[in-house]
């Protein structure tokens, strides 16, 4: 190591070998049992995508690692990485120690600064989703919260908190079981309809086949924010793209005798459910709606423009979203999901228009005087009577006792009057050039959130499919499976090389329970199959467990 040093120095090599040496109870060595699924999920892409790291002792696959192990490892930022000895972090590698977190976020800079990240999101796509027709992508938006003072963003409805806070919206791609395919960062807190129209095109532009006739190119499972059945037909006219969603104001009930029970599966769990289909016509569209009626009598109504897709196969798909809030809740939980990466700001597109931010206050203004002045209008028309009767006398006495309320309606009427003048003066929508400098939008640094997007669904993916494996042979995969994969990635393990043999053996140390103990002997013996090697070195992995 110490003649690589002096080479790197120097500049004379593009970066350091993995050399491993025989060692006991390396810290998190464990995380090393992800190597086989984090080699089937396509890490090779990074290196497709991305250009060298300049020579030195840390290549580009180094710190690609380093981030994989962090995040299975749940290490959450690099600031982390001070509570952890860089040698025993390095011994993961193959190297003497990981860089320290000044050097290691300049190494991330040099990444960023390529800014490919875009391409990147697109060459994974590719090769996860593979370009097959008929897929079902589920998609929905994730607004990470922004509390600082920097960077003026627009605010938006976060139903997590049940308030209005300024943030950036995410839009994740997942497939129907949760497994992110891509993510399309909005400008200005988009709507999740621009969102979809923006990501059409990148999904159209990976077929490398064409649907079966009458079938759709693919399907779209979305919630009711892009609710608009105008727009559903078009998609299938223009693109023949399907569109799966719940119907909104939905106000009759279908007579019970309609419904009939159906067995199914969702979320891995067989399931009973009554369902009905009937065709219904909304703004002057036809559509297929299926309807699930629960047991309080409540009847849960989804309408869909897919022509062939079973009954029991589109509830299915639509109550598999929840799938998709599950990825947010674990991401936010094990990935530090909303974290900001990078300081600073960059500004977005002046001529883009967005709704006039005065014309809103103005329009907030109108609608609350119109409640306040309905309010007081009940309140007088309570104490003039309802009877019927008319009596002269008694109006009067009303009238004086009402007069103070009158006097206040009168005054609203004034206010609202104002109000819709300065409101004709102020245009619905401007573009971002119009906004006063000081109040002009702008939008937080992304490149690095990118990167770390791409990480972490790499890794998730990977955990993922360790979690399926284990579902071989572990009766509570469902209720233990990740808790289990959590306490493997952050366990000890002894690092035994052979270099005569071309083996690298990772010999895991006891877990915490010996039911935990017998599924890591089953992990170790299907993953031993895989005959995968470290990356970059010609080194098989073979994995132990000392357990019994």
């Amino acid at each position: 190591m110490l003649e690589e040093r002096f080479l790197a120095v120097t500049g004379a090599q593009a970066y350091a070998q993995s050399q491993f040496m025989p060692n006991e109870s390396v810290l998190n060595a464990g995380a090393l049992i992800a190597i086989p699924s984090l080699v089937s999920q396509g890490p090779n892409r990074f290196f497709k995508v991305l250009d060298p790291l300049p020579s030195g002792f840390y290549g580009l696959h180094h710190i690609v690692l380093i981030l994989c192990f962090m995040a299975l490892c749940r290490i959450k930022n690099p600031e982390q990485l001070k509570k952890h000895s860089p040698g025993e972090f390095g011994k993961l590698l193959g190297l003497d120690r990981i860089p320290e977190v000044g050097y290691f976020r300049e190494k991330m800079r040099q990444i960023t600064d390529q800014s490919k990240a875009d391409e990147l999101h697109k060459e994974l796509f590719h090769f996860w989703a593979g370009g097959m027709p008929g897929m079902f992508f589920y998609i929905d938006g994730h607004v990470r919260v922004y509390y600082g003072g920097n960077a003026n963003l627009p605010k938006r409805f976060v139903s997590r908190e049940k308030l209005c806070l300024s943030g950036t919206t995410e839009f994740w791609v997942n497939d129907q079981q949760g497994l992110p395919l891509m993510v399309v960062t909005g400008e200005l807190n988009d709507k999740l309809k621009s969102a979809v129209e923006e990501i059409i095109p990148r999904i159209l532009g990976e077929m490398t086949k064409g649907p079966k006739p009458g079938e759709p190119v693919f399907t779209l499972v979305i919630d009711r924010e892009a609710y608009e059945p105008a727009w559903f037909i078009k998609l299938w006219e223009e693109y023949r793209i399907a569109v799966i969603t719940y119907r909104k104001n939905v106000r009759d009930k279908w007579d019970e005798i309609l419904f009939n029970s159906t067995e199914t599966k969702v979320f891995n769990t067989n399931v009973t459910m009554q369902l009905s289909e009937l065709g219904t016509q909304l703004n002057g569209f036809w559509f297929r709606e299926i309807r699930r009626l629960s047991e309080n009598g409540h009847q849960t109504s989804i309408i869909t423009t897919h022509p062939s897709l079973l009954l029991r196969d589109t509830a299915v798909k639509m109550f598999s979203r929840w799938t998709q809030e599950n990825f947010f809740k674990y991401m936010i939980a094990n990935f530090d999901f909303d974290r900001m990466i990078e300081y600073g700001t960059e500004p977005v597109d002046q001529k883009r228009t967005i709704p006039n931010p005065e014309y809103k206050v103005l329009t907030y203004q109108l609608r609350k005087n119109r409640e306040k002045k309905s309010r007081l209008e009940a309140r007088v028309f309570k104490q003039m009577g309802n009877d019927g009767t008319i009596d002269i006398e008694h109006l009067a006495q009303n009238l004086i006792k009402s007069s103070p309320l009158i006097e206040k309606i009168n005054g609203y009427n004034d206010e609202i009057k104002d109000l819709l003048e300065k409101r004709k003066s102020q245009p619905s929508r401007i573009s971002i050039a119009e906004m006063p400098e000081d109040k002009r939008y702008n939008k937080l640094k992304q490149e690095s959130k990118k990167l770390k997007n791409a990480i972490i669904m790499l890794v998730y993916r990977a955990e993922s499919a360790l979690y399926n494996i284990m579902q071989e042979f572990y009766k509570s995969t469902e209720k233990e499976g990740r808790v289990i994969l959590k306490e493997i990635f952050s366990s000890d393990a002894d690092m035994i090389p052979d270099y005569e043999n071309k083996k690298l053996t990772i010999r895991l140390h006891s877990l915490s329970t010996p039911r935990a103990n017998l599924a890591v002997k089953e992990l170790c013996s299907l993953l031993n199959q895989t005959e995968t090697c470290f990356p970059f070195t010609d080194l098989m992995l073979v994995y132990e467990t000392v357990a019994v």
